[in-house]
């Protein structure tokens, strides 16, 4: 599996556990260490405890959003992805640039989201 095929395939189980907010969906997703950066100046979530517990707390409702992705770089283990997000109630749009770092397995050892909101 190439290298971009590892980030599609973790791009696609993450739209999975997107939409199902799963536990056991989200958690497969990272390492047992893994570090999910959410929020300029706040505390990463460490740990799949942790990723699963914040996750759910800021969860979306399944099929509310549509996301279209494509990669900036990647590289053997980093991969930069510019993306966008649709919300449909209420109607917004953000822009997002995620950095994520993957172990050999596929899972990620650290993940970091930025997004912008469009004007309305």
């Amino acid at each position: 599996m190439t290298n971009l095929d590892a980030v599609a395939a973790w791009i696609g189980s993450y739209r999975a556990a997107w939409e199902s907010n799963d536990p056991a969906d989200i958690g497969d997703l990272f390492t047992d260490d893994g570090a999910y950066f959410t929020e300029p100046y706040a505390k990463p979530w460490v740990g799949r405890e942790a990723i699963v517990a914040g996750w759910l707390e800021h969860r979306d409702a399944p099929g509310t959003t549509t996301f279209d992705w494509h990669p900036v770089i990647v590289t053997e283990d980093l991969a930069i992805v510019e993306a966008t997000t649709r919300y449909e109630d209420p109607a917004r749009t953000y822009s997002n640039l995620w950095v994520l770092r993957l172990d050999q397995t596929g899972r990620a050892r650290q993940f970091t989201e930025w997004w912008m909101k469009h004007p309305d």
